[in-house]
């Protein structure tokens, strides 16, 4: 995943358009009880589940993205989905849409796909619907817990640019119970095993013969269930991270790990040349706010790199350019009536 993704926790939620269409595929009967073990905002189980009444959990690891699913569900859990405590077999229906990331370990590094699903699937009641949302080549990893364990399994191709970009599916399957699991059979687990290998590489026909639509091919009734109480057996982080600045043992290692801020102020003893204005500017130390009245502004330095180019013609008519890069600085000023200038 790149910096960005794992700076949003790898959230990059299901646009609503295909949450209704999923919404289409699926028979939910009144006190079903749904989980999404990567919420959100909730926007998506929401829309999954709307119109009927039932019993909707979500767990993420964002605070702000909790309290803003904690509106669309009645419970919601601050945490990681790997912290969390739910009795197995207790759900009706999976949502599962899980960062697409490898895990880091010292040991494997596995897909978060397969990870995530290994994690949550048992926690699908005998009967429930799993609604998986995954990239197409994920299909591959994630194919030995699906056989084993999901039955009826049918896979479409997402529309939406946003789902296109990531070349998203979603996978609908029913969880097996135990006497179906023991009576599946080597060759059938090899032979649907290729069947996902091949999906995983067949993008483009997935779109063409099994897109995702309105008007589905197959309706997935989802049972009722007890309603649940997810339970946060993890560390609470936000709690450690405001108590640990005050810790004795914080205050210690600061004087050693922690840099004061260096705070210049005077005027240099000797005239300043233009080389040391330069670096003075370019490293931040002439940033800052100056002048009052309507001359009042902010001024930031910054080093722009510059191409100087040049064109020399010989005597034999040929034209040749030379490009030659160099670093300048670049000055920009903003006053408290909203104008910009920019000096270089």
């Amino acid at each position: 995943m790149r910096i960005e993704g794992r700076v949003r926790l790898g959230y990059f939620p299901l646009p609503l358009p295909e949450a209704q269409r999923i919404r289409q595929h699926l028979q939910l009967t009144p006190g079903f009880v749904a989980l999404d073990p990567c919420a959100g905002e909730g926007h998506a189980l929401a829309a999954i589940t709307a119109g009927v009444e039932g019993h909707s959990c979500g767990i993420e690891l964002d605070a702000y993205r909790a309290e803003q699913a904690a509106v669309h569900a009645e419970q919601v859990i601050h945490a990681s989905a790997f912290d969390v405590h739910c009795s197995a077999e207790s759900i009706s229906l999976l949502y599962l849409n899980p960062p697409y990331d490898f895990e880091i370990s010292e040991n494997k590094n596995e897909r978060m796909e397969r990870i995530f699903l290994r994690h949550t699937y048992r926690w699908l009641k005998p009967g429930g619907v799993l609604v998986l949302v995954i990239p197409c080549a994920s299909l591959a990893d994630c194919s030995e817990i699906l056989v084993w364990n999901f039955k009826d399994t049918w896979v479409y191709a997402l529309s939406e640019p946003e789902c296109v970009k990531y070349s998203q599916v979603v996978l609908f399957g029913i969880r097996r119970t135990r006497s179906e699991r023991e009576r599946v059979r080597d060759d059938d687990v090899s032979r649907q095993r290729m069947d996902y290998y091949r999906k995983s590489r067949v993008l483009d026909e997935l779109r063409q013969l099994h897109p995702l639509t309105d008007r589905p091919s197959r309706i997935y009734p989802v049972p009722v269930a007890e309603p649940i109480t997810l339970t946060d057996r993890g560390l609470p982080l936000d709690e450690v991270e405001d108590l640990l600045a005050k810790s004795p043992a914080c205050r210690q290692a600061s004087r050693l790990l922690i840099r004061k801020e260096d705070r210049v102020a005077g005027r240099p003893l000797t005239p300043l040349h233009g080389g040391h204005v330069g670096l003075l500017a370019v490293s931040g130390l002439l940033n800052g706010i100056f002048g009052d009245g309507p001359t009042l502004h902010i001024a930031r330095w910054q080093s722009v790199k510059v191409t100087d180019t040049v064109e020399e013609t010989d005597d034999a008519g040929v034209t040749t350019i030379r490009e030659k890069e160099r670093f300048s600085h670049e000055l920009r000023v903003v006053f408290r009536d909203g104008r910009v200038a920019v000096l270089k």
